[in-house]
């Protein structure tokens, strides 16, 4: 399994930077899903569904996407999300926004990628953390500069 607890600050304010979350902007922090689609509750609770295809390469994998946390106060916002990629891996995500003063925000990306099967445990194996790393901080930097546009 791999897990990971990375924080960066952004500069900008909270409320813009958790409105990248929202279902209208996830395709400008999370470029390869290719469909977002709420299919139980609404989007700003747990409990919420939506039904996600993302593309890596020429395959595109469709899979339901559980929100486990959403909470929204004036100074902390957390969502925690929850899916299984590919009937091989076990993916749960953690964005948690903390209200640093009115132009600065803490934001800590957290999550756990575990193999189900065979081949999901084996493939995570193989891949190094460092990879890993690498993919968690190109997301982190992404949503940095789409909250400073």
């Amino acid at each position: 399994m791999l897990e990971w607890s990375e924080r960066i600050t952004i500069a900008a304010n909270i409320e813009k930077v958790w409105d990248l979350f929202a279902d209208a902007n996830m395709k400008r922090i999370m470029p390869k899903v290719e469909e977002h689609t709420l299919i139980e509750k609404t989007e700003r609770e747990a409990g919420a569904k939506h039904r996600q295809k993302y593309r890596e390469g020429k395959r595109v994998e469709t899979y339901i996407v559980d929100t486990l946390v959403y909470e929204d106060t004036p100074d902390a916002k957390r969502k925690t999300i929850h899916f299984v990629l590919g009937k091989a891996f076990e993916i749960t995500l953690t964005f948690a926004l903390t209200r640093i003063d009115d132009s600065h925000t803490a934001f800590v990306y957290e999550g756990s990628n575990k193999g189900v099967n065979f081949v999901g445990r084996a493939m995570l194996k193989l891949g190094s953390q460092k990879a890993n790393l690498k993919v968690v901080h190109e997301f982190m930097k992404l949503v940095e500069q789409e909250a400073m546009k």
